[in-house]
């Protein structure tokens, strides 16, 4: 398994309810054939530009190892998800 790292920007008009249903979404994917190593909710920021009319985003940073299928499966489903303003999924070399 390959250690990885994905941030993604989650929509702030979410409640908190729907930000950890979202969190806990990901994590199932990630653990179907990976193992996360740290998550970090990092909160509410303002975002360096407005995104599709958001100018604020809930951050969260996720450290896991896993599988080019796990990424693959991970990236298909942000790709299409609606609570997610921004992602990137990078291979962490270090």
């Amino acid at each position: 398994m390959r250690k990885y790292e994905v941030m993604y920007i989650l929509r702030t008009d979410l409640d908190q309810d729907a930000v950890q249903a979202a969190v806990e979404k990901y994590q199932g994917i990630i653990n179907n054939g990976g193992e996360i190593i740290k998550q970090d909710v990092m909160g509410k920021r303002r975002l360096a530009y407005e995104i599709n009319k958001f100018r604020d985003g809930t951050y969260v940073l996720v450290d896991f190892n896993g599988t080019p299928e796990v990424v693959a499966e991970l990236d298909r489903v942000m790709k299409i998800s609606d609570e997610i303003i921004r992602y990137l999924i990078v291979r962490d070399v270090a």
